[in-house]
Parts: C-alpha cells; structure tokens; sequence
C-alpha cells in the first residue's frame, strides 16, 4: 500500500454505520441503471460480489435473481453483511485471495467501489488478473467505481470542500471525501483513479472495456441534486476477457 493509506473499512465502527446504508442520494445513481446493465450484459446467474463489504451489492443482485457469493477482506464488514441477511453466503479473503475459488465458475464478477481503496497499479492488476480466472468464457466482470470527479465537487451525499487539496492529486494519490448519508462522518481515504489508468490496468490484466456506463441524475429524480445532474459522479465499466 501507499506510505500512510489505510483502507478505513476495516473498522467496526464504520462497519456499524454503513450497515445501515441503502441506496440514498448519489448512490442512487450508481445503482440506478445496473438492472439494465446486468440484464443486457450478463448471461447465467453465478456472480461474486468482490469487496462485499456490509452485502449492500450482494442482497442487490440478490433480488435480480443472481446466485451471488459476497467476498470481502473486513471481517467487521462481513459479520454485519451476515447480520442483515442471515441466509445469504459471505466469505473472507484475507489480502483479496481468490485462489480458493474455482476457476471458469461465474458469470458475473461486480465490484462496487472497491477499486476506490487498491493503492497500487499493480495490486489493481493482480486483482483484475485473478478476477478474471472465475469467469467463464461469456463472463463479465462490472466494475463501479467514483469517477474523479467526485473528489472536487459537492454531491448529495458527499462532500469535498474541506479538502481542496484534492484538486491537486494525481493518479494513484490519497484523496479525501466525507459520506454525508451515515454517521459517522469522518473522511473516507480513497485512491484517485484515472480513466486513462483504469484502462490502462485492465489491458494489462488481459481485459477489454466492453462498455462503460456515466450515470447523470435527471431532474424528476426524488432527490435534491448539487452537481449530479451535470457531472457524472460514478464510472461503469463492463469488461470481458481479451481474446
């Protein structure tokens, strides 16, 4: 990891707090369009939720019929993803190792953010590349992730005006934001991550973007919206594996 980074999920008390997170705000967006996506994208229902976190994603796919395994690092996370839905499966992956899955299983592999928190290109990489061994030969791997964007600008649900510094930050460097829809309100610590970079890292860990998806808000949405309705907040990107 970077000098000083600390991927603040491993916490209970913000495992207590996002427990309780649904689909408010901003996130709505990022969930908003995924049935669609999964629907147009996906065949078969075998999916692993990497970086599962409290099961918010899990139970989502879930309730779109998908046979879904949630995975995390945090075992705080987990015990309140288990909490909440007692019946569904959760395992933890110590330092994101998936060799104790089986290879060429699943259908879907989604991600929700968790590639916000991977400090380096080449732990990106090396996760991508071991993402990439469960899918079967017409599987996807969804990846959503905060667009850069959303580090420099006021949301419904986040805010970033106490760190201008962030407007300085480059690929790979620390950057601030505060959850306004929990608790507990101390600053996440994300990566900024670039387009370019993503990109980048899925060509190396032999994936190709297939779509990539930039949900705006649309006024007769039932939130007040700051800058979403303008500027996209989350990025989506489909991806398949490279011939």
């Amino acid at each position: 990891m970077n000098a000083g980074f600390l991927n603040v999920y491993q916490d209970k008390a913000r495992a207590d707090a996002y427990a309780e997170l649904e689909f408010p705000g901003t996130y709505y967006l990022a969930y908003r369009d995924l049935p669609a996506i999964l629907g147009e994208h996906i065949r078969g229902t075998k999916a692993v939720d990497f970086g599962c976190g409290t099961g918010r994603s899990t139970r989502f796919l879930h309730a779109l019929g998908f046979a879904a395994l949630g995975v995390d690092i945090a075992e705080h996370m987990l015990a309140r993803a288990r909490d909440r839905d007692p019946h569904g499966e959760y395992l933890l992956v110590p330092d994101g190792d998936l060799g104790g899955l089986a290879a060429e299983t699943c259908d879907l592999v989604f991600s929700a953010f968790t590639f916000d928190n991977i400090p380096t290109m080449e732990g990106k990489v090396a996760r991508f590349r071991s993402l990439k061994r469960l899918l079967k030969a017409q599987g996807r791997i969804v990846n959503l992730v905060s667009a850069p964007d959303i580090y420099v600008n006021e949301w419904a649900s986040f805010s970033t005006k106490d760190f201008p510094e962030n407007r300085n930050a480059r690929s790979g460097d620390k950057v601030l934001i505060v959850m306004l829809d929990v608790e507990d309100r101390r600053p996440v610590e994300d990566i900024l991550c670039t387009d370019a970079d993503y990109r980048d890292v899925y060509e190396r860990a032999g994936l190709i973007p297939l779509e990539t998806y930039r949900p705006l808000a649309h006024q007769a949405d039932p939130y007040s919206w700051v800058s979403e309705t303008t500027i996209a907040p989350w990025a989506i990107y489909v991806l398949g594996p490279a011939a």
